[in-house]
């Protein structure tokens, strides 16, 4: 494996002497400035792994350091840990709201600056892969700025609770206090307009996460969410969720592109209710549905949602909807028991959508 290159902004010469020969015996390649503007220089042109810098140093300080390469496309995303004697909160926390990654105070040992040049590069390579937009990806998220390893590990330490069907999680004008994950069944999303009607805006299932726009923007839920068979949640606590976003640019980034895919296939499935003809809204219904819920292996086709809500999917009135169902019974493509619908013929039913 290539050594990694750390550059060493600091002003004491026995310090940057002290930090190099600690780097260099640990086999990092090592470049040395001795004040912020040469520092400046020698991360613009050399692009290091990652940098060390005093926060107190005459002319361009720590802060102004971090302020012009954060402004650099170039150099803005290279992990930033300040060095510093100074022990003050106001400190650290200015530091981190800055962009820093992490900081180390003077003196210290030389465990210490190995482990948390160590910690940084881990975090740096979860944040370089491809994640998925699952329990998994956001796990790898949360271990990269905390010491909880999984998420898993997360959601055990937050509430679980068992909702029964048809039971509200929360309501249309509620304030939001936890991320909502999926350990078992389903739920739907829906707004009531003033006829009372209701518009299922979205459906979740085991491994979903839901709730997070709310938490992203701000303010009150703009919709109810309900259960739609008895669900097992686990609630992952607002703040958990804020330090993931807030921790650092690249991190939010990242959870935003895993929550991206998500909001792609609302606006397909918002554009197919505006254009598509009646047989294809319903057929497009019953096949989101069929992707989005597993059903049991027994039954692999089976769709048990009320008529109603299926409608509001499809975008149509419930009346067409029913007429539509039984054409596609009497075409062979569906099959109706007990007021379920059964697919027998998927393969039909995507190409009608295409």
């Amino acid at each position: 494996m290539e050594s990694k290159t750390i550059l060493i902004i600091e002003d004491n010469e026995d310090i940057r002497d002290n930090v190099a020969e600690i780097l260099t015996l640990s086999n990092y390649k090592v470049l040395l400035a001795a004040n912020g503007k040469e520092g400046i220089d020698l991360a613009q042109k050399k692009k290091p792994d990652l940098i060390i810098c005093d926060i107190m140093m005459p002319g361009v300080d720590g802060y102004g350091v971090l302020h012009v390469l954060n402004k650099d496309p170039e150099t803005q995303n290279i992990p930033f840990i300040f060095l510093t004697s100074k022990s003050e909160r106001g400190d650290f926390r200015t530091a981190m709201e800055l962009g820093a990654d992490d900081y180390i105070t003077k003196p210290f040992a030389g465990n210490e600056l190995l482990n948390a040049l160590e910690s940084r590069f881990r975090k740096l390579e979860i944040l370089k892969k491809n994640l998925t937009p699952d329990l998994a990806g956001l796990g790898e998220l949360m271990s990269a700025i905390s010491n909880k390893k999984t998420l898993e590990e997360l959601t055990s330490e937050s509430n679980s609770n068992t909702f029964k069907k048809k039971q509200v999680i929360y309501k249309e004008g509620a304030h939001p206090h936890y991320l909502y994950f999926i350990l078992k069944g389903k739920v739907k999303t829906y707004k009531t307009h003033e006829d009372g009607k209701d518009l299922v805006m979205d459906l979740y299932s085991e491994g979903d996460f839901f709730g997070y726009v709310t938490l992203l923007e701000g303010g009150t839920y703009k919709e109810t969410a309900e259960t739609i068979e008895e669900t097992e949640l686990a609630f992952i606590p607002k703040k958990d969720f804020e330090d993931l976003v807030n921790s650092n640019p690249v991190i939010a980034k990242k959870f935003i592109g895993m929550l991206a895919k998500n909001l792609l296939e609302k606006e397909k499935q918002l554009l197919g209710i505006a254009y598509n003809t009646l047989r294809k809204k319903v057929a497009e219904a019953l096949v989101s549905m069929l992707k989005k819920y597993h059903i049991n292996k027994k039954e692999p086709y089976l769709i048990d949602i009320s008529r109603d809500d299926l409608a509001t999917i499809a975008g149509t009135a419930t009346e067409s909807l029913i007429r539509t169902l039984s054409d596609f019974r009497d075409e062979n493509l569906i099959e109706i028991k007990s007021g379920k619908v059964i697919i027998t013929n998927d393969k039909k039913l995507e190409n009608l959508i295409r």
